[in-house]
């Protein structure tokens, strides 16, 4: 717990530099960076399963997909959703060519499969947080678009852990994760909708003007709820490979992709609702 606790100050700590002392591009590449990490421990967890992914050359094509949008966005206005429909697109014809001259004949289609949900799965849909940067006029309001996401989402999972410990009796699922509890989800639930809406009511004047205290705690809710099932989806995968962890370089944490877990599906949820109530 000690360890988890100094692991998560120092993220905290790197994540308030890039986002607030540094700027939208620091926080760009720090994102793209956790997009990275977790993208290869994903496609680790699939060669534990017995998948043969493009590994390095499915890392390389992920992170264009992450830092492409945001830098020719910012070259040219509304061609975020361009680049990143082509980049799509040329990601599987590339992967379609390599295939061609790389794998067994058997197992051309399962490396292609098994790339493009690495690809799909992981940069794209943390590319909505960059995407979020770039909703309000002003960057740094959408930083803080941001960092209300990871915090809903996170603490989801910390209020989940700690009321869980206390009050949990009845497992939510108990094959994949079976120290989950439903106590624990409606604590981590309700911790979420708190932080949502603090977070938002003391800090008001540095988000934009379409996430008011009231919303901030009223969208909390599905966030909390979406972060549970991607969280949920990373444990079957890691049971699948039979692992504990994604990986091991974050003390008390585990990998990258156990960091990010609970933000891969929140990610493109939060970007859908927040554009409902613009």
């Amino acid at each position: 717990m000690t360890k988890r606790f100094i692991s998560t100050l120092i993220l905290w700590a790197i994540t308030v530099v890039c986002f607030f002392v540094i700027g939208p591009d620091a926080a760009v590449w720090f994102l793209a960076v956790l997009s990275l990490a977790s993208q290869y421990e994903f496609y680790e967890l699939l060669e534990k399963m017995g998948r043969r992914p493009f590994k390095k050359f499915g890392v390389f094509l992920g992170t264009i997909m992450v830092l492409a949008p945001y830098y020719a966005n910012k070259m040219a206005d509304d061609q975020a959703y361009r680049t990143q429909s082509a980049i799509i697109a040329v990601t599987i014809v590339a992967c379609c060519l390599r295939i061609l001259r790389e794998r067994e004949v058997d197992e051309r289609i399962e490396s292609l499969g098994s790339t493009l949900l690495g690809l799909i799965y992981v940069p794209f849909m943390l590319t909505f947080l960059v995407r979020m940067i770039e909703l309000p006029e002003i960057p740094e309001q959408g930083l803080m678009l941001v960092v209300w996401l990871v915090v809903t989402a996170k603490f989801t999972d910390v209020g989940a852990l700690l009321v869980g410990k206390a009050f949990g009796k009845h497992p939510m699922s108990p094959v994949t994760s079976p120290k989950k509890t439903w106590e624990g989800a409606i604590g981590g639930c309700l911790v979420s909708v708190g932080l949502g809406f603090a977070l938002t009511y003391f800090a008001r004047d540095y988000f934009p003007d379409f996430l008011t205290p009231f919303w901030g705690m009223v969208l909390a809710l599905p966030i909390a709820i979406i972060s549970i099932i991607s969280d949920l989806v990373e444990s079957m995968l890691k049971r699948m490979a039979d692992q504990k962890d994604s990986g091991s370089f974050i003390p008390g944490i585990g990998g990258a992709f156990d960091l990010t877990d609970s933000l891969i599906l929140a990610a493109p949820t939060g970007y859908l609702l927040f554009g409902i109530i613009i």
